[in-house]
């Protein structure tokens, strides 16, 4: 009991913004991820941008606040590294339909092989 009544009246507790706030963040990261079953072509470059400045800019805040709130710092780099693994997402694709790949070398070896016994 005494901690439970220790944790209820910590600075970090459920009484505090300290613990809601990364609470109801964890929404970001889990969208992300929710978003890794996506194409990446739906993925919004600028908005994704964002969200990765956010969460390096409040990384930064949950580390320096007092008293530090360490669940706040995971969640955001939780966040990031969502953010930036679907900024690779789309700068792969990106790269994928401006130089798609050639299979024309491939396609004439195996027609060498057509009707031959082995």
């Amino acid at each position: 009991m005494n901690i439970l009544r220790s944790f209820w009246n910590s600075p970090t507790g459920l009484k505090t913004t300290h613990f809601w706030g990364p609470a109801f963040n964890w929404s970001l990261p889990l969208a992300a991820a929710m978003d890794t079953k996506k194409p990446p072509e739906t993925i919004s470059v600028n908005m994704t941008g964002v969200m990765c400045v956010y969460s390096a800019s409040f990384m930064r805040f949950a580390w320096v606040v007092r008293p530090r709130n360490l669940h706040l710092l995971v969640c955001h780099m939780t966040n990031e590294t969502m953010q930036l693994y679907q900024l690779s997402r789309w700068f792969r694709a990106q790269r994928v339909m401006v130089h798609p790949p050639d299979f024309s070398s491939c396609l004439l070896r195996t027609q060498g092989y057509r009707g031959t016994s082995l």
